[in-house]
């Protein structure tokens, strides 16, 4: 055979080693093992791997003067320069021993076995020099273009009688050269795609997490019940491909979206031993038979099944269900994409907890604000009142109605959300009897949207600024001063700003509040922490309050409230 047709043949074998290579590591089954370089079950199986591709270079190459030239540099090259070198040691053994054994009384054999073991090894070396780097064309060229020169000079050193080896080296050469190179440059190139690829994959499914938890975080919130099931059930089957996705509790289906609905129902008692296995034990299972799933239906869609437990503090509340068909097969990615869901979805239903802690703490907190506003302002309210008994009872009975619709509002504040009208009420109360006992010290301007009335807000969240802007601003001052309340409504908002042109805040307070942010510890007065801190609570840090003062020109604070449709039936 002459050098160009055994180019020729080499070069068609290589398309076609590539070509198998890049099926085998993009199939399902290949991907199910994991093609990494850590771990041993991942280092075995590339080792296996690039080994019976060297097998098959030998096997698709050509036998000339008693020896074959031969396509197993393209692979053992790549194993060692991929996986390091005992996955390129490994491999150049399997291909070079298999070299050996097929023909242990050819004049080349030990010289083509020892150099493939050489080369594959070597190539595992220079990948712990390089590193990541080592995946690249130019480094797989100029290895293969050395390593094959060395294969033609233990031909040359070990091979008996001397002139068949110089014969079959000037003939198999070039065409191993070539053939080789392209080989390895082609190959380094598929496992970089591939290898590519499945980050991206990966990373797909990173995000299609991230985007599911988001989703379903304002759901799960609440707790874990039909509705909160339903939404999350819906949410993953749109996001994730498979057949149908169930949620259940420890005793019945909550939820059930797609391939399967008309047999698989919500509000049904649990059946299949594997659901009860998993919230037995808290342990998620892959069910990948038909018949470990125990439909009884048997018309049930449903080939493969992932079963993974949802916990709150530690203790299963329920399970989360992948169903895989025909059409939408299940695999360990979705089985690992499930088990992080539900620890990210435990995370959740846990919150549910702290949630109910924190309005438990805000309500203590109304409470304690109650009671320090009562006892003060209830005796000088009475006192005020007595004082104009004689002098003014119209005035006096005015008084008793303002103070008895402020005690009111006051004590019934502790229900949550109430309309912005019944705050409003109770300022206008409160500065009805501050002005009574102060007179034209105390000026008020009270500047708020129409339209605004009914919108929803935390109980107690704007009287107690008010009061502190009396108190503390107004007061503070021998002639007095005015005090402001503005409300508008942004978009989705709504805005309000209290201010007073009183004393102000010391410099070296407000300097603290600029430095650390903490309202809590630069600045007294319980009703401005804890209307601050309730806001942050039901809204976010996000919607704390802003504030800027000056010393003896007067203090503003502002804030928003977004609107919660949800609450304006309750609200109202």
């Amino acid at each position: 055979m002459s050098i160009l047709a055994l180019i020729t043949l080499l070069l068609k074998h290589v398309g076609l080693l590539i070509a198998g290579a890049f099926v085998l590591l993009t199939i399902a089954p290949v991907q199910e093992l994991n093609f990494r370089k850590h771990g041993f079950n991942s280092l075995l199986f590339t080792t296996l791997f690039f080994g019976a591709l060297g097998i098959l270079g030998t096997y698709s190459g050509n036998a000339i003067f008693d020896s074959i030239a031969n396509l197993r540099a393209m692979a053992v090259i790549p194993a060692g320069l991929f996986g390091g070198p005992l996955v390129g040691l490994g491999a150049g053994l399997i291909a070079g021993g298999h070299r050996f054994f097929i023909d242990p009384w050819g004049f080349s054999a030990v010289a083509c076995a020892l150099a493939t073991v050489v080369e594959g090894f070597g190539a595992g070396l220079l990948q712990t020099r390089l590193k990541e780097k080592s995946m690249t064309w130019p480094v797989a060229l100029m290895l293969t273009l050395i390593g094959e020169t060395m294969h033609m000079g233990f031909v040359l050193a070990l091979s008996r009688p001397f002139d068949d080896a110089v014969e079959l080296v000037s003939v198999i050469m070039v065409p191993m050269l070539i053939g080789n190179s392209l080989g390895a440059v082609l190959f380094v190139h598929v496992i970089n795609w591939v290898q590519a690829f499945r980050e991206r994959k990966l990373s797909d499914y990173a995000q299609r997490i991230f985007d599911i938890t988001n989703a379903t975080v304002a759901y799960l919130r609440a707790g874990l019940h039909e509705d909160s099931a339903q939404a999350m059930a819906s949410i993953i089957h749109s996001r994730l491909p498979v057949a149908a996705v169930s949620v259940t509790d420890t005793k019945q289906v909550l939820a059930h979206v797609g391939e399967g609905s008309d047999h698989h129902l919500p509000g049904h008692p649990l059946v299949t031993l594997a659901t009860h296995k998993v919230i037995e034990t808290g342990e998620p299972i892959f069910l990948k038979e038909r018949e470990q799933i125990g439909c009884s239906d048997p018309n049930c869609p449903f080939t493969a099944a992932i079963v993974v437990p949802l916990k709150k503090n530690g203790v299963v509340a329920g399970t989360v269900k992948f169903y895989g068909s025909s059409a939408l097969e299940l695999n360990s990615v979705l089985f690992e994409i499930a088990k992080g869901l539900t620890d990210l979805f435990s995370i959740q239903l846990e919150l549910e907890d702290i949630q109910i802690k924190d309005r438990l703490l805000a309500h203590a907190e109304i409470r304690h604000l109650q009671a320090q506003i009562n006892p003060h302002f209830l005796f000088n309210s009475l006192n005020t009142i007595a004082s104009f008994c004689r002098t003014a009872p119209d005035r006096a009975r005015e008084l008793i109605l303002d103070l008895s619709l402020y005690m009111r509002k006051n004590l019934d504040s502790s229900r949550g959300f109430i309309r912005l009208a019944d705050e409003l009420d109770q300022i206008n109360s409160y500065l009805a009897i501050e002005k009574a006992r102060f007179g034209e010290q105390i000026r008020v301007k009270l500047d708020v949207e129409d339209g605004c009335e009914d919108w929803p807000i935390p109980s107690l969240i704007i009287q107690p600024l008010i009061e502190n802007a009396v108190k503390h601003g107004i007061r503070a001052r021998p002639e007095g001063g005015t005090v402001g309340l503005i409300i508008r409504r942004r978009g989705n908002e709504l805005g309000v700003t209290v201010y007073d042109d009183g004393a102000g805040m010391p410099r070296q307070v407000m300097a603290g509040l600029k430095a650390h942010h903490d309202i809590e510890s630069q600045f007294e007065g319980v009703g401005l922490r804890n209307s601050n801190r309730r806001l942050e609570q039901i809204y976010g840090a996000q919607y704390g309050m802003q504030i800027s003062s000056l010393e003896n020109q007067g203090t503003t604070i502002t804030f928003s409230i977004p609107v919660q449709q949800q609450l304006l039936a309750k609200a109202s």
